[in-house]
């Protein structure tokens, strides 16, 4: 069975969506960006998340982005056991400005309803991304030395240095940022919550569930159905500093830890 020669596992709001829309007319990777295979649809077997590969040209590099699967260590035992030579792409961001971009994306999305403040310091699974350095060591610790780590600030100062970082890494060709009209635009930033959130959380079920049946043209052409869904509402307003300050002390710890185990200063982040 065709698998994946690398997946890029997040966490998410780190620019994942970015690397993907750069790469997808060079490697080979599933129709929708997320299979979530090695998270909630391991069940459907090895086979059905094979097929999304199986039309990937001989000597075509293949590849999944899926920054679900960042926290879970059933996604890295899984993956370790089915795909032992897979290379993991790690993308990292100011956690403060990733978790308030993934309560944002949450709450368009009806998963949500708590205010950020609430949320910043209680909401178990959206702060569990924010533990770098556990889940990086985890990672590591099944993959290396095919672990590679990215940071979304290095890919705002240099883009094209970010990008060619990824592509020297899965062995594909350079990409010149000069000649892609995406390379400097800002994708899925999520600025109003929705108007409604019981119709923002049945179209999300709406797709998730056609995703499973892999009807991803369909997805795709009903975008203007998700935007209505998800959208409308009132515009997110900019991170109190206050509560910013708040939620980097109670963050202090996990950075430093994170700082020993990548070897980079990351003050900006305190």
């Amino acid at each position: 069975m065709r698998l994946p020669d690398f997946i890029a596992v997040g966490p998410p709001r780190t620019a994942t969506t970015w690397l993907h829309v750069q790469l997808r007319d060079l490697v080979w990777l599933p129709n929708d960006k997320e299979t979530q295979f090695f998270v909630w649809n391991y069940k459907l077997g090895l086979e059905w998340y094979a097929a999304h590969f199986r039309d990937c040209p001989p000597g075509r590099i293949a590849g999944e982005f899926a920054p679900t699967y960042f926290d879970s260590a059933d996604a890295r035992d899984r993956i370790a056991a089915d795909i032992p030579g897979c290379k993991i792409i790690c993308t990292f961001r100011d956690p403060v400005a990733r978790l308030y971009s993934h309560y944002k994306m949450w709450r368009r999305l009806g998963l949500i309803k708590a205010n950020f403040d609430y949320v910043a310091f209680n909401h178990r699974q959206l702060l569990g991304y924010n533990r770098y350095a556990e889940h990086l060591a985890g990672w590591k610790h099944r993959f290396d030395p095919n672990v590679l780590t990215l940071f979304y600030e290095d890919l705002v100062a240099d883009p094209q240095a970010f990008i060619d970082s990824a592509t020297q890494f899965i062995g594909a060709p350079r990409i010149d940022l000069s000649t892609q009209p995406r390379a400097t635009e800002r994708i899925h930033s999520h600025e109003r919550a929705p108007k409604s959130q019981r119709l923002a959380r049945r179209g999300r079920q709406l797709r998730d569930a056609m995703l499973r049946m892999k009807l991803y043209g369909s997805v795709r052409r009903m975008r203007p159905l998700w935007e209505y869904c998800s959208g409308r509402g009132e515009v997110f307003p900019p991170l109190d500093p206050e509560l910013e300050r708040r939620i980097r002390a109670a963050m202090r710890p996990e950075v430093e830890a994170f700082e020993k185990l990548v070897g980079r200063d990351l003050s900006a982040w305190k």
